[in-house]
This record gives structure tokens, C-alpha cells and sequence, in this order.
């Protein structure tokens, strides 16, 4: 255990130097919107909304434990550019993304892409105490009520056009289901205003905590399965799709920690025992060689057989959480052995940082190091939960 917290420093470390040295974009302002499998980068590529604002939450959440005036500094280069260039001044949403120079490229609103701006910015008030960040973090969490909230149905729709009408693609990637409200959408706006009430004890902000909670257990959770459902219609008709091992895991931790913030004692006993279905879910996709597969789809029982980076990072993070509420060491074995997976086969060790994943045959998948998607966010939050936890 001593071991596995001075490694989750040393590696939080190395993260973040990756960060700091590679991705600054001195040419056009911010960070530089992808970096290839090789380490090649891109200056020409649009810039992320997402990847963004977990920049900005990553260095703002990692300078507590690292005292690193560059983080600081990265921290608030994010902010600035977060201010300047993603928020519009004009409708008061969030582009999902630029052009490299700056300008507007996408401007739907993706409400999951705004509720990562307010986690990242209420992490920055924490080391700030920026007023205007959190009067920022403040308008958005009250624009995402106003027109994503669905007060006949109850949860939130997924997507609007830049002046908040109504849009036909509503999905966050390729990959997903177009439907009106989803999982991974409701755990990112539940988390993002579980970190504001941390720095703003509102209490119309703990009111929207404790309902989305009660929505997420509600419609999400399967508890007879201990997976979470995915797609649904307006009207919570399900759209059944895939299991997702790196959801169910990184739910069972997350949403505990959410109804902890608002000190629901109700909500919290409840989500103790979600955490432990959601953990044994999860534990499904734990391969014997200590990685965690992708998906499993549903409809042909078909295993997607990549291990990718961001469901190691939160397994690590669950099976800490399950050890600690049941004091079963089998959970810390299966984090060790997790670490040891991610050490041999995720970690670019010549280059830095974690690459997307790996086949089932052990060979790499050469996808962007940092892009989009790709972002010192599910790592540095592993490496830093569990210097909170061991």
C-alpha cells in the first residue's frame, strides 16, 4: 500500500510535466488541440471544449499536492483561455469547440462539455479565490437548469444549438446513441456541481445535487444486473447499448462521493451499497491479467477487446473505494495488480503520459495522446484520489 501511494505521486508528477511541456501552444494561444500516437503535433487541429476544461481542473486540482508554481500557472492559462475564447459572451453557453486559431468552430451547447467547465472551474476558485471564475461557474450551472433541465420528465437533455434551440444530433461522439438524455451526462453535470457546492453551499445547488442523484438511482442503475443503463428517450424508455466497465466503476466511486459533498445521509447509504453493486458489475470486465476491458455490447453479448486508458484510471479508484468501505483486501489486490497492468502496458515510459490502450494481443492502439478525448484528467484524478485514500 505505501508502495502504490509514493508510485501515485511520482506518476501524478509525471503527468503533469507531460502536460507542461508538451501541450502549451505558443503559436496560437492555449493548449494544442491533438498530439498523435508518435508524439507529433498538431497546431492546426480544432481545440476541445472538454479537453479544455480538464486541463484546467487537472493542474488546478494537482497544485495542493504538487506546490508547483508551473501548475498554478498552467492552471490559469486554462482558466483565461476558457474565459476568452470558449465562453460566449453573447448566448452564455460554451462552444464545444475552435477553430486553432481561436474562433468559433462548433457552437452547439453539449451540456456535458459545460458541466466539465464548471468542475474545472470551481477547482480553480478552490486554489484561486477568483471571484470571476466562480461567478462564471455560477452562470453556468444556472443556464444548464434553465434550458437542459426537463421539469415535466425530470433529468437533462444532452444538447442544444448555440441559441439553446432544440438540435438533431445530440450525441457526444460517433459512438453513441443519439438520445435525449443519457448516463454519462447526468454523472458529469452531478459531479461538477458536487465540486462547486464544495467552494458555494447554495442552497438551490444542493436541491439540484440531491435531485439528479435521486434521478440517477432512479433510471441509470440496474440493480438487479449492478451495471448502468445507458440511452433513454425523453420519456425514459431505454435504448439498451453496451455495458460500459469503466462507467460502472468509475459511477460506483463517484456518485458516493457526490451525495458525501451534500452530506445526505439518506442519498449516502444508498450509493454505499450502489458503490459495492456497481464495483462487482465492473469486476466483470477484470481480466486475469489485471486490465479492464472496454464494452461489452449487449445485443450479441460481443466483448469490444481493448483495454483502454481512462477505465484503468477509475478501476484504480474504485477497487480503493470498495476496499474502504468493506475492509475486504481482495479490492486493494485488484488495484495493485490494475497498477501493474497500466505500469506494463499503458505508460509510454520513452515518451511520457498513458497511450489510449492496448488489443487483446498486447498491441497498442495508436490513437492520440492528447486530443478531444484524451485529456490529464481520469490519470491525475486515479493518482490523486488515492493519495487522498491510502
Amino acid at each position: 500500500m505505501v508502495g502504490l501511494k509514493s508510485d501515485m505521486h511520482s506518476e501524478l508528477l509525471s503527468i503533469l510535466d507531460y502536460w507542461s511541456v508538451n501541450t502549451i501552444d505558443l503559436k496560437n494561444g492555449g493548449f494544442i488541440g491533438a498530439i498523435d500516437y508518435n508524439d507529433n503535433k498538431d497546431y492546426s487541429a480544432d481545440k476541445g471544449s472538454v479537453l479544455n476544461a480538464r486541463i484546467l481542473w487537472a493542474f488546478s486540482a494537482s497544485y495542493p499536492f504538487t506546490k508547483n508554481p508551473k501548475h498554478f500557472a498552467i492552471a490559469e492559462r486554462a482558466y483565461n483561455y476558457i474565459r476568452k475564447f470558449f465562453y460566449d459572451e453573447e448566448y452564455g453557453g460554451i462552444f464545444w469547440s475552435l477553430n486553432h486559431d481561436g474562433t468559433p468552430k462548433d457552437t452547439k451547447n453539449q451540456i456535458y462539455a459545460i458541466a466539465f467547465v464548471i468542475y474545472g472551474l470551481a477547482e480553480y476558485y478552490a486554489i484561486t479565490k477568483s471571484e470571476e471564475a466562480l461567478e462564471l461557474a455560477k452562470e453556468l450551472y444556472k443556464v444548464i437548469e434553465e434550458h437542459s433541465y426537463d421539469p415535466e420528465y425530470k433529468g437533462y437533455f444532452e444538447a442544444f444549438t448555440r441559441d439553446w434551440q432544440p438540435i438533431e444530433d445530440l450525441r457526444l461522439s460517433d459512438k453513441d446513441a443519439n438520445e435525449k438524455k443519457t448516463m454519462n451526462t447526468h454523472l458529469h453535470i452531478v459531479e461538477g456541481y458536487a465540486n462547486l457546492y464544495k467552494v458555494w453551499k447554495d442552497e438551490g445547488l444542493k436541491q439540484s445535487i440531491l435531485r439528479l442523484l435521486t434521478t440517477i438511482d432512479e433510471h441509470f442503475i440496474n440493480t438487479e444486473t449492478g451495471h448502468l443503463r445507458l440511452f433513454f428517450s425523453e420519456d425514459w424508455v431505454e435504448k439498451e447499448d453496451v455495458i460500459s466497465y469503466g462507467h460502472d466503476i468509475e459511477a460506483a466511486w463517484l456518485l458516493l462521493w457526490c451525495a458525501e459533498t451534500i452530506h445526505d445521509e439518506v442519498l449516502i447509504e444508498k450509493y454505499k451499497k450502489h458503490a459495492i453493486s456497481l464495483t462487482k458489475g465492473a469486476e466483470e470486465g477484470f481480466d486475469t491479467d489485471g486490465g479492464l476491458w472496454y464494452e461489452l455490447e449487449i445485443a450479441n453479448n460481443h466483448m469490444i477487446a481493448e483495454k483502454h486508458w481512462w477505465p484503468q484510471s477509475e478501476f484504480l479508484i474504485g477497487m480503493v473505494n470498495a476496499w474502504q468501505l468493506t475492509g475486504d483486501n481482495a479490492y486493494l489486490q485488484k488495484a495493485q495488480k490494475n497498477w501493474e497492468f497500466i505500469q506494463n502496458y499503458i505508460l509510454d515510459k520513452d515518451n511520457g503520459e498513458w497511450i489510449w490502450g492496448v488489443n487483446k494481443d498486447y498491441s497498442e492502439i495508436e490513437k492520440d495522446k492528447a486530443g478531444f478525448w484524451k485529456c490529464p484528467y481520469h490519470n491525475s484524478r486515479a493518482c490523486i484520489e488515492l493519495l487522498q485514500r491510502l
